[in-house]
């Protein structure tokens, strides 16, 4: 686990080392272990080392035998040693045991067949010298970020935006237009950000820059594929089987691996299939908000030495401004400051942690997967009744009976967006200034809906989380949260083996109803308690809805409102609006209060302070 970054094309002024090392080091802190650096010709590569494994061989920029194609590379291989294997087989000569290497030689017997070959998490950059090309890729879910930028005669690339600020060529400037979408994900959807010019590579794809132009091609997509009924035992044994498998792939280091522990099954099923070690968990001096309590008396079930840390709200709040930036981009997922805190905690103990991001959306976790399957009174109302009530409902404060009708006025398979929608795209446009708006809310989710529309209701909605919700807010926030303080997080159910196993599960067998991710929890109880196989999901409880009711925090947020930027950005009367609302107590609007406070903080760290 690392940080990449560099460029290709016109040279600074100045010289390509000194604005590389500028780049840098704005992402050291992905790197703590060691840094290299390599230019030469229209190419510049650097790489800052978190060392897992062959700490005395795997340096970067790593090169091939005679020094003509050279990678950086963020992330591990888990099938290393067979590509490995295969190569030497085909002439190609190793000259170190780490899985970077399989990169170099598999670029040059494979060429843009190699993304597909890999089983891992991984962002990486291979320079051509002889055929003056750069080849870029990410893994197949994007647990690992890659930005790129074109402009002023240069290609930047790297593990995160910030590291594009020093160089001459990049010119800072806020893309309004993810504001509207924004608004509606509490996140930044799709493969533009909020700086202009600068676009995310998509998961499961690759990049070539060659003479300043540019071809993306995919290299996978994953597509849900239920078998329409199944033996619930075959099934819980299938998944079971290909999990155990995929963990210990994901145990491979020289180093300690802990574990991230929740109360729920997902870390739970990943940490009994690991066995005894480190676990790390957070929660909060409020009892409704944390689940402390319940992760030690886990913890204690399994023989797992568990360390839990309290989060005050003091710090929690104080932290904001840095978690934005180490963010990139604003998000409004109110998890993410207590993820930047478990990092914190794990990092002074171990450099490697499991985690159990994607098994809500490979297995079905999601309470809204459940909804789907139901049939509430409104879905008996003719549809064009529907969309009138949620149209008028759209216009009346956002009180309880208000949003189901807003949010019910058409099919789920229809308006879904995610699991978190703070602002319909109606009231997003409204709270906007005129002429900001940008590419509206559905128009991302609608691919998504169009490839999974022959699936049943709730594989339609975990179609479009794992396109969208999984990269756009899931990974992004383990990634920024956990690299901020030199931590490497891993995903073992992110694997393709395990994905293979849970794209097939029947519908039956993921949620009905009353119940979320059945397959999963039958087979987790082939090592856990039933107790804690079947506890119902909590997600990450934060109490941020809480603490907005504390005149201490919720002046920070009036003040950020009255502020210069929240008038360039928002109309002042829908802001005043929704603290009004909130004030009252009638309408629960916390989510829309820390989506457009969560903006205005991301934005004051990079265009005011910086």
């Amino acid at each position: 686990m690392c940080g990449i970054t560099g460029f290709v094309g016109e040279p600074p002024a100045g010289g390509a080392r000194p604005v590389l090392e500028q780049m840098l080091a704005r992402i050291a802190h992905r790197g703590p272990d060691g840094q290299g650096l390599w230019t030469g010709g229209p190419a510049a590569l650097g790489h800052c080392r978190l060392a897992i494994v062959d700490a005395a061989g795997g340096a970067q920029p790593f090169w091939n035998e005679d020094h003509t194609v050279a990678v950086v590379f963020n992330g591990e291989i888990y099938n290393h040693a067979a590509l490995r294997a295969e190569l030497e087989a085909a002439g190609h000569r190793f000259a170190s045991r780490c899985d970077t290497e399989v990169l170099v030689h598999g670029y040059e017997a494979w060429g843009s067949a190699l993304p597909a070959k890999l089983r891992g998490m991984f962002a990486f950059a291979v320079w051509d010298c002889a055929a003056g090309t750069l080849f870029c890729a990410r893994d197949p879910f994007g647990v690992k970020p890659f930005y790129y930028y074109q402009g002023g005669g240069a290609f930047l690339f790297g593990s995160e935006i910030k590291c594009f600020l020093p160089h001459p060529a990049f010119d800072k400037a806020l893309n309004t237009a993810q504001l509207e979408p924004y608004l509606s994900f509490q996140y930044s959807p799709g493969d533009d950000t909020f700086f202009a010019g600068v676009k995310k590579l998509p998961p499961a794809h690759w990049l070539r820059w060659h003479a300043g132009r540019l071809t993306l091609g995919r290299y996978w997509q994953p597509a849900l594929c239920p078998a329409p009924e199944g033996d619930a035992g075959w099934w819980a044994r299938r998944i079971h089987a290909a999990l155990t498998e995929s963990v210990q792939a994901h145990l491979q280091a020289d180093v300690p691996v802990g574990c991230f522990l929740s109360s729920g099954v997902d870390s739970l099923y990943l940490a009994a299939l690991a066995g005894p070690r480190a676990a790390f968990s957070v929660g909060f001096s409020d009892r409704r908000y944390s689940e402390l309590d319940k992760v030690t008396a886990a913890a204690r079930q399994l023989r797992l030495p568990l360390r839990g840390r309290c989060i005050a709200p003091e710090e929690y709040w104080a932290a904001l401004g840095g978690i934005q930036y180490a963010m990139d981009e604003p998000l409004a997922d109110a998890s993410a400051p207590a993820l930047y805190f478990l990092a914190r905690t794990a990092a002074q103990s171990v450099k490697v942690c499991l985690s159990g991001e994607g098994a809500d959306e490979l297995f079905g976790g999601y309470n809204v997967y459940a909804d789907a399957l139901a049939r509430p009174p409104s879905a008996r109302l003719p549809a064009p009744v529907r969309r009138a009530a949620g149209a008028a409902a759209g216009r009346l404060p956002p009180v309880r009976g208000v949003n189901f009708l807003e949010r019910h006025s058409q099919p789920p398979a229809q308006r879904y967006i995610g699991p978190s929608e703070p602002f319909t795209p109606r009231r997003a446009r409204r709270l906007l200034r005129p002429g900001l708006g940008g590419t509206p809310a559905q128009a991302f989710a609608a691919p998504c809906r169009a490839d999974a529309a022959g699936l049943d209701p709730a594989a339609q909605l975990q179609s479009c989380d794992l396109r969208l919700w999984l990269v756009g807010d899931i990974l992004l926030k383990a990634d920024k949260m956990s690299m901020a303080h030199g931590l490497e997080v891993r995903v073992p159910y992110l694997d393709r083996e395990v994905f293979a196993a849970a794209a097939a599960v029947p519908a039956a067998l993921r949620a009905n109803s009353g119940a979320t991710k059945l397959a999963l929890r039958q087979a987790a109880q082939t090592v856990l308690p039933p107790a804690l196989a079947q506890r119902r999901k909590l997600g990450f409880p934060v109490p941020v809805r809480a603490w907005l009711r504390d005149p201490q925090f919720l002046a920070q947020v009036e003040q950020a409102f009255h502020s210069e930027a929240a008038r360039e950005f928002f109309r002042p009367k829908a802001l005043e609006q929704l603290l009004a609302w909130h004030r009252s107590g009638r309408c629960d609007v916390w989510r829309q209060l820390w989506c457009v406070y969560m903006f205005l903080v991301w934005y004051r760290e990079y265009f005011i302070l910086r």
